[in-house]
């Protein structure tokens, strides 16, 4: 998008994805005007900050038949951090609908860091903290950022300290189901390196694709996995996504139940061991991060990390509102 330049840090903005939504709100920013679907933000990340103000409720959600320009009109925002091919892949926008609005709104600033599958993206990715830092720039907010970058330090050493040996580590399969409940599942590598996967990096898991030809999900390869070839990678942990804000029973119910129930499903490790988990949200920025990483790590290690705090809710928060 080339250079990008500012007076001053924006005071109205809006987010597609939320990776760059929970950037923003993490840097004294405030909350997005917009976001793509209210169901894959992860808003129990935020509500849970103590003494922080945030209400989902009045965020426009950006996707209904496609993401509707005239509503980036009544938004009004002084930057939209939004990779622009976004716009042109997923919702049919040409370069015209993004030049209008970068023209008569404001600018697109944004890259789509989610996963390194899709062969459109050929320009730079960046790390969760690389895109990070450049926000906080943005944002003028360095100070916070270097808080935050302490803070997701000491949470790896902490991982570090009571991860078990890597022998005793489990083989693990992340899953995103095709249908919403059935036995077709949309897989995603651990070494893809982008952001939605981090934390299993982090958490030293096994990725049970690595010994197959299986790939990564992507926008052109979306081939998906069945339940002959789930029983064939046999993983010891089942990580299903896009259960991130359902409670327990409903997870158990849609995802966990039918797995059993299913002729053949014995056959899998995970399930035997009811070692099936929600693998949380597509997309994470610094506090989203820390509250799937926590509870990734409470539930595939709860030995090792029952009392261990990882997404230290006090801390963010004073960050958040600038008591650094």
């Amino acid at each position: 998008m080339g250079a990008v330049e500012f007076d001053g840090p924006p005071e109205r903005w809006t987010a597609l994805l939320p990776t760059f939504a929970d950037m923003a709100f993490a840097l004294g920013g405030g909350q997005t005007l917009g976001i793509q679907n209210h169901d894959r933000f992860a808003n129990e990340a935020f509500e849970a900050l103590p003494g922080v103000n945030f209400n989902a409720d009045e965020i426009v959600e950006l996707v209904t038949d496609g993401v509707n320009k005239e509503l980036f009109y009544k938004m009004d925002a002084d930057v939209h951090f939004i990779d622009p091919h976004l716009l042109r892949l997923w919702y049919d926008w040409d370069q015209g609908d993004i030049d209008e609005v970068k023209e008569n709104l404001g600018p697109f600033f944004g890259n789509f860091i989610r996963r390194h599958s899709d062969d459109w993206h050929d320009y730079r990715y960046y790390t969760l903290y690389e895109a990070f830092e450049l926000m906080a720039e943005l944002f003028q907010a360095q100070e916070r950022y270097q808080a935050f970058v302490e803070l997701h330090e000491s949470m790896l050493d902490s991982i570090e300290q009571h991860l078990p040996p890597a022998e005793q580590r489990p083989t693990a399969l992340l899953v995103f189901p095709a249908d919403g409940s059935g036995f077709q599942f949309y897989t995603f590598r651990f070494d893809d390196g982008g952001v939605s996967t981090k934390q299993w990096r982090d958490l030293g898991l096994t990725d049970a694709l690595a010994a197959t030809d299986v790939g990564h999900y992507s926008f052109s390869d979306r081939g998906t996995l069945d339940l002959e070839a789930l029983i064939e990678i046999d993983p010891e942990v089942l990580l299903v996504r896009n259960y991130g804000g359902a409670s327990e029973s409903a997870f158990q119910e849609e995802i966990v139940k039918p797995l059993q129930e299913e002729d053949g499903s014995n056959g899998v490790q995970a399930v035997q061991d009811d070692a099936v988990y929600s693998a949380g949200y597509l997309d994470q920025g610094p506090i989203i991060n820390f509250y799937h990483t926590e509870r990734a790590a409470k539930d595939i290690y709860s030995d090792s990390f029952e009392d261990v705090t990882l997404f230290d809710r006090e801390r963010v928060a004073e960050i958040v509102t600038g008591n650094i």
